[in-house]
């Protein structure tokens, strides 16, 4: 208890008008601002079984009332200032409801539509009394007690307070008695004239100076991986999951915080914060915390709202041991305790953070461990036990609140369900229970290494982590073309408009420049330049350069010519196959045009080369879209891409000689999902003209006169091709793979309008060869806009 230089004394009487603290002050311009919103109640349900009175149940509820002037108080405005107003009359009646005529089934949902009715009304703030007080009858000795009030009248602290005193008067009102409770020292009223006394004193100056260097420069939202995207308007719609620790984990806890000579608060807070860290991966972590603010004997057995919030910024940098990080929970609680006394509302005042309706100022995840202690009654006749309220609403968009009872430590979660699914909820709180068992067993460890996942999702992620596949490593992705030519030689391998090739003719091409490029130098480990047009002469440039035992790298004619030199400059290569359309944008170089040099390059021998190629030399280089800034080149290995193909063949499970279309540009690595498991495969390969694959009705005519069963393209090139006049002609037969950018639901909708085929959403960096995510799209959830990238969790647990 602090020393009490500044006892609050009852205050002169002099009207009935009051001014309101600071924290009725927030809560009445909130009121204000969204006055449709019941995220203020506060909820008391108590279930009743024996033999109750309620006439004198209804007597010591008015005499409760006149006990504590604030649950008889009004709030109005009064020359532009906002003024809570003192009824001396009592006019108030407990609404009761005989539910006993339903079925012992509809009782109980008569009971759970009440009890959600009673949460989300409202108050009028201006015209009632900020309490209601409703008596479900159930059975002739079997009811439900509820009673709702507005946070600008009570807090948590109260809720005891409330019930403690109100049976008391009950059992005594019972037995003919007059009240047993001891007269109040003060009301809420003399502590708000006496908070709004001590503020004008500079003595709080210190304390708020505290606040603005402690939350200087913090961050002002903290990002968890939500299941939606955070709207622009908070709706405070939310839902909660209670958990109880195992009995052995509070021992420990218990002892881990003794050891430390810290308290069990700043241990769960300790803990608490190295979950969100490893959640959002943000170092500067700000957590609110409730203090009760009744740090003064004359306000201890008052009904109010004294209920202060301190902000407690953790940072979490150079990935601290546990015992390191608790080491700085334990000073940062300890120093916000000693200025406490600044309220919440001041301190928000004073930093000025950037206002937004979409998230809470200054934190948004709360931290709670209830220190009121657990209310046992004991009446003649009547057993009282708590009445479970399923929370309808969240202030916050996460709050964990703790508290220690007879049963053990309990905690709940109370969560927006505008950003969280209660799946996500439940394994978040198998998570932190995980992490504390991690802690109490070794808390020297580094937080970043302490456990999070179940053992479940370990194995989960050792199966799907499993990813080795039996497949011929002594090859490169040409060789597999070449055995392919052996055993469909005269099947048609490559498609352009009216051009031809089958597999025969295309390896014969390949060759023919594979041995042009090696007599130009062309070997491992040697990037050549691919820029032409889409045709065939693209898929003869790419294998002739693999086969000659090189590397290509693609580039977009559309490019600028100075970006194409760039380009080649800063891969150093010396070679460029083009078209003569093109030859001018390659000074400088030597540069091998297929349209005009092809009577030259026919010369050559059309057999197999030899190439001294391994799976550990380069296949090709390529830039990134420079979407982070600069494009990059990203050069990768044969032995890479040839793990991706046997997994992407594994995944489409196409026959063999199936249609494949390549509809985007080849400087990308969009068209290798394709191209080579095509080539590889018997297949044939189209390649689609850009103004055919820009062009709605052009690609339908196309697909209707070849029809495609395998088509790679990029979702809103898709929809916007799906606007045509035959969208269903577009669609492949077989498989439809995505990628390159978010897929979203409405897109698979529209797609399952036209076409029953099989739908992947493909995804993964050019630095991590075309793809490294495959979901297979089933039905739509409903829980979010977007198509999953990779497995969905809950479809595998």
């Amino acid at each position: 208890m602090k020393d009490l230089k500044f006892t609050i004394t009852p205050t002169q009487r002099t009207s009935n008008q009051f001014p309101l603290s600071f924290t009725q002050e927030r809560l009445w311009f909130l009121d204000q601002l969204d006055g449709k919103s019941h995220k203020y109640n506060i909820p008391i349900a108590l279930q009743i079984q024996g033999n109750l009175n309620i006439a004198v149940l209804e007597q010591a509820l008015v005499t409760l009332i006149q006990r504590h002037e604030i649950l008889r108080t009004r709030f109005t405005i009064t020359n532009g200032t906002p003024v809570q107003i003192i009824d001396s009359g009592i006019n108030f009646t407990i609404a009761v409801v005989d539910l006993q005529e339903f079925s012992q089934d509809q009782r109980s949902e008569q009971v759970q539509q009440k009890v959600k009715q009673e949460l989300e009304t409202l108050f009028n703030l201006t015209e009632s009394q900020s309490l209601r007080v409703t008596l479900l009858q159930v059975a002739p000795q079997e009811f439900v007690l509820l009673a709702s009030m507005h946070h600008i009248v009570f807090d948590g602290w109260s809720v005891a307070i409330f019930i403690q005193e109100l049976f008391t008067l009950y059992q005594a009102f019972l037995s003919n008695s007059s009240s047993p409770l001891p007269s109040l020292p003060i009301q809420y009223a003399d502590f708000a004239v006496w908070q709004r006394q001590w503020w004008r004193e500079e003595r709080l100056q210190t304390q708020l100076d505290y606040w603005k260097q402690q939350l200087s420069n913090a961050s002002p939202i903290l990002e968890l991986p939500s299941d939606r995207p955070r709207p622009s308007i908070q709706s405070f719609r939310g839902k909660s999951l209670s958990f109880q620790l195992n009995p052995e984990l509070n021992k420990q806890l218990q002892t881990l915080s003794k050891k430390t000579g810290t308290t069990l608060f700043m241990t769960l807070l300790a803990a608490f914060a190295t979950l969100l860290y490893r959640y959002s991966s943000q170092e500067d972590i700000s957590i609110g915390s409730p203090i009760a603010n009744r740090n003064r004997s004359e306000i201890e057995p008052l009904i109010g709202s004294f209920v202060n919030t301190l902000v407690l910024r953790i940072r979490i940098q150079d990935n601290p041991s546990f015992a390191e990080l608790l080491a700085q929970v334990q000073q940062v609680a300890l120093d916000a305790y000693e200025h406490q006394d600044a309220p919440f509302e001041k301190v928000v005042e004073a930093l000025q953070p950037e206002r937004s309706l979409s998230h809470n100022p200054l934190f948004q995840v709360m931290f709670v461990l209830q220190n009121v202690p657990e209310q046992t009654f004991k009446l003649p006749n009547l057993t009282l036990t708590p009445f479970d309220l399923d929370n309808v609403t969240s202030k916050f968009d996460l709050t964990l609140s703790m508290a220690q009872t007879k049963q053990g430590l309990q905690g709940r979660w109370e969560y927006n369900t505008d950003l969280f699914d209660g799946d996500t909820i439940t394994r978040m709180n198998q998570h932190f229970q995980t992490l504390l068992f991690g802690i109490v067993a070794n808390p020297q460890l580094q937080v970043s290494k302490l456990p999070l996942l179940t053992a479940t999702e370990r194995q989960i992620l050792v199966d799907w982590n499993n990813t080795q596949r039996e497949y011929p490593k002594d090859k490169c992705i040409h060789q597999l073309f070449e055995l392919q030519v052996e055993k469909t030689p005269l099947a048609v391998a490559v498609v352009f408009e009216d051009q031809k090739l089958t597999y025969l003719e295309l390896n014969k091409k390949a060759n023919c420049l594979a041995h042009y490029l090696q007599k130009l130098g062309v070997g491992p480990e040697v990037v050549v330049g691919l820029c032409v047009e889409r045709s065939t002469d693209m898929i003869v440039g790419l294998l002739g350069i693999l086969k000659a035992g090189g590397a290509y790298l693609p580039l977009d004619p559309a490019l600028p010519a100075q970006n194409l030199v760039l380009r080649l400059q800063d891969v150093q290569v010396s070679v460029v196959i083009s078209h003569t359309s093109l030859v001018d944008s390659f000074e400088q170089m030597t540069v091998i045009c297929l349209d005009t040099d092809w009577d030259i390059i026919t010369k050559q021998p059309d057999r197999n080369p030899i190439a001294l190629v391994t799976p550990e030399n380069l296949i090709y280089v390529l830039y990134t879209s420079g979407s982070t800034g600069r494009p990059n080149p990203v050069a990768i290995e044969h032995r890479q891409l040839l793990n991706y193909y046997y997994g992407i063949v594994e995944k489409l499970k196409l026959p063999t000689g199936a249609s494949f279309a390549t509809i985007s540009t080849f400087a990308a690595d969009l068209g290798n999902t394709v191209i080579f498991p095509s080539l590889g495969t018997g297949g044939c390969l189209h390649i689609i003209s850009y103004e055919c694959a820009i062009h709605s009705a052009a690609l339908a005519d196309y697909c209707d006169n070849h029809p495609i069963d395998c088509l790679k393209i990029v979702p809103t090139h898709l929809a916007a091709l799906l606007t045509g006049t035959q969208p269903e002609k577009i669609l492949p037969r077989q498989c439809l793979i995505m990628g390159g950018e978010a897929a979203t639901w409405e897109l698979i909708e529209q797609i399952r309008q036209y076409a029953d085929c099989r739908i992947f959403n493909h995804y993964g960096p050019t630095e991590a060869t075309v793809g490294v995510l495959t979901y297979p799209v089933q039905m739509h959830e409903g829980k979010s806009a977007l198509v999953p990238l990779g497995y969905c969790w809950r479809n595998i647990t």
